[in-house]
Formats: structure tokens, C-alpha cells, sequence
């Protein structure tokens, strides 16, 4: 994987604030984390994605100090945090999956415990809280007691009280998970305005693809293997002209007879339609024969025709399991 440095429009070099060297972790003699190299500039958005179990976790730990790598090294705003991990906690603000509020403490009071926690003085914390808690929505809701808040407006409280030392990083893992689709979108304009205003480095994990394709770049993570990288552009484009749109009745009589083809490598399930990844270049053929088996097996075809491919597409393309991975590829190459 290369790790090249990235400049802006004036030719300006972007700082490196994220960095992971060939990190290694086990547990109790099993790897869960192989050779991950990693690196997030100011201002990007990198998206870690990844099935239940891939290491996600296991990474943000690791790069926020919580857990010691096996081997390798993290560096944080150039501080290597073996060495310095006073320093390199200082610029992070970390969101984990589950984040812990005092429900008996209102909005205010706990921003102010992680304020002074983090050793601001209340002279420093005080306006920086009430321009924090404008800026995620919680302006009207200081006196409200965190027990007392929906789930979105506890995360965006987590949110808060991540950012109320200003950091220049922030680790959010799996930060709307639970949440309703509104606040999703909310959350995820605060997101974006952090890294574009503020040139704040976001790493978070996501399980949901339209959030992934928000981000700046990707990383698929399988069972601790960084799979590939890229934007969401560079990362869909080698399944340009490879995705069809496959609707009709029986859906699931379709998709078997779709799945006998031999150049189908994949077909997707999406509600009352399917996604067919198909060998490149093998388009004209596969509608022709998927048209005359369906006609021939009693089923009613309604569409079948090519789409831009969507980041689901990606993910079920890199993230399956390596045996069917392998079926496929060899698949795809045979004919």
C-alpha cells in the first residue's frame, strides 16, 4: 500500500496527523490486526470498513493509546505515541461505540467534568462548551440531564465532549449506529464541517455504505487485513460497466438461475431488485442468456439493465469470504 504524501491546490504539503507503521496486534496468540499501515491527513475523512469482527476497534484503540500494539508503531501529530503518548492524546478527540455519560449530570455538567478532565481552566472551557454545544445542536439543552436525551442527542453529546479540547484528530467509531436517519445526516454535516473549516483529520468506522461514500478515502478491513484503499471514485471504478439491475418474479428463482451464469460472480440482494456483478465485458452476453433463462423457467423478467455501481457493491466485492473471493476471481477469469 503506498503512503504518499498529498499536497493542497497552492502546492502547500498536508500534515500527516494520522500515522500507523506496520501495526501488529494479538490476543492471547491470535492476530487480529496484521501489517496495518495507515495514514490521514488535516481536513480528510478516512473511512475504516469492515464486517462484525474485522478489527476496527482494535485499531482506534490502538491509535489512541488504550491498547499497546504487539508491534509496530503509531504516530500522532508526529509524536510517536511508544514514546510520547501524553502528547499525541492531546490532539484526539475519541468517540467509541459506546460512550459513557453521567445520566444524572445535565448536558453542561458533563461537558464541564471532560473539560477539566482534560485540564482547561474554567475560563478556557466555559465559552469554548457553549460554542461547542451550538455548533452540534444542543444550544437549548443545557440544563437537560443526559439520561433524559434520545440516543441522537447523546451522541451528539459524545460529540461534544470530544471536541471540547479543540483537537486536531478525531476517532469515531461506528458513531450513528442506532441512531435515526435525520440525525445521521446531522451528525455527518458536523463531520464534514470539522475536516473542511477546522482541517481536522476524522477517522471513523462506519457499517452503513452511504455514510462511507461521504468520506475523502476508504479502507476495507477483513478478519485484521487492510484489503485496499481509495476514494469512493477510485474505489468503484474497476466495477464500472460490471453491475446489472435484475428485476422480476420469483426474486429468488432469478437470482439461482443468475447465479448459474458463468460470468455472474455475484448477485446481491436490495429489497425487490438484485445487483449482478458480471465479468468486464461480458454485459451483451449475460443479458442475452439471463433474458432466455428466465423466459425458459416460467419467471417474469421486469428489468435488466447496466447501473453505476454502489459502494454496497464494493464491499460485498472485497469483504467476502477469501474462498468465495478466490471462486469468483477465478471465475471471472476463466473464458
Amino acid at each position: 500500500m503506498a503512503l504518499d504524501s498529498r499536497t493542497t491546490d497552492e502546492g502547500r504539503n498536508l500534515e500527516i496527523l494520522i500515522e500507523a507503521r506496520h501495526l501488529h496486534k494479538s490476543f492471547d496468540g491470535t492476530e487480529v490486526l496484521h501489517d496495518f499501515n495507515l495514514r490521514v491527513m488535516e481536513g480528510e475523512i478516512y473511512g475504516l470498513v469492515g464486517p462484525d469482527g474485522a478489527g476496527k476497534t482494535t485499531t482506534m484503540r490502538l491509535l489512541c493509546g488504550a491498547l499497546k500494539a504487539t508491534s509496530g508503531e503509531v504516530h500522532i501529530g508526529g509524536n510517536r505515541m511508544a514514546k510520547a503518548p501524553e502528547q499525541g492524546r492531546a490532539l484526539i478527540g475519541y468517540l467509541p461505540q459506546r460512550f459513557s455519560l453521567y445520566e444524572e449530570l445535565s448536558v453542561m455538567e458533563n461537558l464541564r467534568f471532560f473539560a477539566e478532565v482534560r485540564g482547561l481552566s474554567n475560563q478556557t472551557w466555559h465559552p469554548r462548551t457553549i460554542e461547542i454545544l451550538d455548533f452540534v445542536g444542543l444550544g437549548e439543552f443545557t440544563t437537560r440531564r443526559a439520561g433524559k436525551l434520545s440516543g441522537g442527542m447523546r451522541q451528539k453529546l459524545g460529540l461534544a465532549a470530544a471536541l471540547v479540547h479543540q483537537p486536531r484528530i478525531l476517532l469515531l467509531d461506528e458513531p450513528t449506529t442506532g441512531v435515526d436517519p435525520v440525525t445521521r445526516q446531522d451528525f455527518w454535516q458536523l463531520i464534514i464541517r470539522l475536516s473542511v473549516e477546522d482541517k481536522v483529520a476524522v477517522l471513523v468506522t462506519t457499517p452503513y455504505m452511504d455514510e462511507a461514500s461521504r468520506c475523502t478515502r476508504l479502507g476495507f478491513l477483513r478478519a485484521g487485513h487492510l484489503l485496499v484503499e481509495g476514494s469512493p471514485k477510485e474505489l468503484k471504478d474497476p466495477l464500472k460497466g460490471r453491475i446489472l439491475l435484475l428485476k422480476g418474479t420469483p426474486l429468488p428463482m432469478l437470482r439461482d438461475l443468475a447465479k448459474e451464469n458463468q460470468y455472474v460472480q455475484d448477485a446481491l440482494m436490495f429489497g425487490d431488485r438484485i445487483h449482478l456483478r458480471i465479468q468486464r465485458g461480458k454485459q451483451r452476453k449475460v443479458r442475452s442468456q439471463l433474458r432466455k433463462q428466465i423466459c425458459r423457467a416460467g419467471g417474469q423478467l421486469m428489468e435488466l439493465k447496466p447501473i453505476p455501481p454502489l459502494m454496497e457493491d464494493v464491499f460485498i466485492a472485497f469483504v467476502q469470504p477469501e474462498v468465495e473471493r478466490s471462486d469468483s476471481l477465478s471465475k471471472g477469469n476463466s473464458a
